[in-house]
């Protein structure tokens, strides 16, 4: 985990600084693409993925070493031809698992949040799920595995290979001519993040988009047919954790409900977004018919409400960082700390963009909690101890001030 830490210190700093340069560019160019909250929650989700996976929860099914070890009938020498055919394995096997989650109910719930963004920037690339604590994924790499492929050589390109789908989150890069034909674009991204009738479901290659044109799931972005992005059922949620189980939720609420036995364990598994004919009248649910009517989720704010954002997500970061740089020498209890202090921190401050009633109250004893912990219990270096002193007490006052200006209402607009 040491390592992975290292080269997320290096691959965050990219990445943000793109997103920058993309919303830079879209100011000047008069093309805007971002919304400050859709932003915030979109870097927050891939904050908590890292965090997962930093922190290692998760339960592995199958595990890729076990499958090598299984059903390997060669093993193939160290050269540049190993890691080409390792990571063309990679390739397909991310084309059936982004397939298998696209197509079964279940399944889908670790991949919606990163279809849950009305907009489509790099920020939304980094929109990336905590809800996939089952480890499968190795099955679909058998094909490494037969060929004897070392399990080190999937864990160096793993990373690689994902790194690799962020550039193409975006607006603003056209058809590419005839590199169309041999690698994931924008253009075919953009496809794939549409909801559109003649788009949904399509393009669902990683880097090589041939899978797609091999296994009939391949559509090309029509221009008069301008996407349209999100989700049919729309999250209505800045709260990455509340989109990451939220569509799990509604399929444990529909089984409950359905009479059924048999759609009590067919729901599960039919394709997403079935429902069984009982719960689509007796519990209704948000859906767009119409994509072009969609109405984007928005909260109307004052320029306080962006500050209160802005400013905890500032401190995850920062938190964050102080995780990352000294991976190595934190003790278990800072580890601790660290991690819970960004978690609860992404929570509280979508939860009050969301201007959910009860996150208020919450937020208000996370923060007295906090102030207790750090002068109690935890034995900070002297800047850190100040620093989150100055954090809780701040966010306190903060609180409280952003309380009295409160939006009636979510909006829809």
């Amino acid at each position: 985990m040491t390592t992975y830490a290292n080269v997320l210190t290096i691959a965050i700093p990219i990445f943000f600084f793109l997103v920058l340069v993309e919303i830079l560019y879209g100011l000047v160019s008069k093309k805007k693409y971002y919304n400050l909250m859709d932003t915030l929650s979109s870097l927050s989700s891939g904050i908590t993925n890292l965090l997962k996976d930093l922190l290692g929860i998760g339960i592995i099914i199958i595990s890729y070493p076990f499958i090598k070890k299984s059903i390997s009938i060669m093993e193939l020498n160290e050269s540049i031809y190993l890691y080409i055919i390792a990571f063309i394995c990679l390739d397909f096997a991310s084309y059936w698992n982004h397939r298998l989650n696209h197509s079964i109910n279940f399944f889908w719930n670790q991949h919606v949040i990163h279809h849950s963004s009305q907009e489509f920037n790099l920020a939304c690339a980094l929109r990336q799920s905590i809800s996939n604590l089952l480890g499968y994924g190795a099955i679909f790499l058998i094909p490494a595995a037969l060929f004897g492929v070392p399990h080190k050589v999937i864990s160096l390109l793993a990373p690689l290979h994902l790194f690799g789908q962020f550039w193409y989150h975006t607006k603003h890069i056209g058809k590419l001519g005839f590199l169309e034909y041999i690698f994931v674009t924008p253009s075919q991204h953009r496809v794939h993040h549409a909801i559109n009738s003649e788009y949904i479901d399509k393009n669902l290659s990683a880097i090589f988009c041939i899978w797609d044109r091999l296994f009939g799931t391949f559509q090309e972005e029509i221009e008069k047919i301008p996407c349209v992005y999100g989700t049919i059922k729309p999250v209505n949620t800045w709260n990455p954790f509340i989109i990451n189980f939220q569509h799990l939720w509604y399929l444990i609420v529909d089984a409950w409900h359905t009479r059924k036995l048999k759609n009590k364990v067919k729901i599960w598994f039919m394709p997403t977004g079935w429902r069984p004919d009982d719960v689509k009248v007796k519990i209704k649910r948000d859906k767009i018919i119409n994509v072009y009517n969609q109405k984007k989720y928005k909260i109307e704010y004052k320029n306080i409400h962006a500050f209160y954002a802005i400013f905890h997500f500032v401190y995850v970061n920062a938190a964050l960082w102080m995780l990352l740089g000294g991976y190595d020498e934190l003790g278990y209890n800072l580890k601790i700390f660290y991690s819970t202090f960004i978690l609860t921190t992404i929570f509280g401050f979508t939860s009050i963009m969301d201007n959910y009633k009860l996150a208020f109250h919450i937020e208000i004893l996370r923060l007295i909690l906090g102030t207790i912990l750090i002068n109690n219990t935890i034995d900070f270096e002297n800047l850190n101890f100040y620093l989150f002193n100055f954090y809780f007490m701040f966010s306190i006052f903060l609180t409280l001030t952003v309380s009295n200006y409160r939006p009636k209402e979510n909006k829809m607009v």
